[in-house]
């Protein structure tokens, strides 16, 4: 299959696909091996990777780079891409883990606080009858030493999972997946960052009207404030200024 095409939004190459494009292709890493990592790019994302060059990489090395957040969308339209809709982590993490137990698609869930990955767990399972999780990793608020890290080449070397489903917080998702992806025994890696504590029900999504429309982010800033302030009031108005003069051409912005 080849690769979608990709337009750059701050020298960040995302993948133009819609939502049923990513979930087939996910699908079909059953039985493959160390296909890579797909990223989910949000304007947060393509601002912080600005002064972030190994971050920038991790995204333009991935094997999809999404288009997380609305912003991204309505620009990947802007570039022709009429068919590109919004591919959100916890949204994609549903419909594979639907779409993929007539396959038999083996999922492992790395990350979340302590309990979140087995609560996850029960909560898809409850949704999706037959869904084959084949293993959870709570990892601790540091890098994994020696240690802990030859525990989960272990487990995943016996889990044989087609799919490992990475909740972390970004940039540290993309560092993890980068580094990690070509030494575990599974198919393909998925950076859903807070789609873990969204879909266990341990945190409240934004509604579907608020989602469409681009103000999502008015939800989680209102509901976490103290964490998020920085993420939205500072990046996001620093991401359309650089938008604004990429697209007319004021600053150039080269894919690397």
């Amino acid at each position: 299959m080849s690769p979608p095409p990709r337009f750059n939004v701050l020298g960040i190459g995302v993948s133009a696909l819609s939502l049923p494009e990513a979930r087939d292709r996910v699908l079909a890493a059953r039985g493959q091996k160390r296909l890579g990592y797909i990223c989910c790019a949000t304007a947060y994302n393509a601002n912080l990777a600005r002064s972030q060059p190994a971050l920038r990489g991790h995204y333009n090395r991935s094997l999809l780079t999404t288009p997380d957040g609305m912003p991204l969308v309505w620009l990947g339209r802007w570039h022709g891409h009429r068919h590109i809709t919004r591919v959100y982590g916890p949204d994609l993490m549903e419909a594979v883990c639907d779409a993929g137990r007539a396959a038999g698609l083996r999922h492992f869930f790395y990350g979340g606080d302590h309990g979140v990955a087995e609560a996850l767990m029960a909560r898809l399972g409850e949704r999706f009858p037959g869904l084959q999780v084949v293993g959870t990793f709570t990892p601790p608020f540091r890098e994994l030493d020696p240690a802990e890290l030859a525990d989960l080449r272990a487990r995943v070397a016996v889990a044989q999972p087609d799919v490992i489903w990475v909740g972390l917080s970004s940039p540290k998702q993309e560092h993890f997946m980068a580094t990690h992806a070509p030494a575990l025994d599974a198919g393909v890696m998925i950076g859903v960052g807070a789609a873990f504590d969204f879909l266990s029900g341990r945190v409240r999504q934004a509604p579907r009207w608020m989602q469409r429309s681009g103000l999502e982010w008015l939800h989680r800033l209102a509901t976490e404030p103290r964490r998020l302030w920085r993420r939205y009031l500072v990046h996001n108005p620093i991401f359309v200024l650089r938008t604004l003069a990429q697209l007319t051409g004021l600053k150039r912005y080269p894919l690397d």
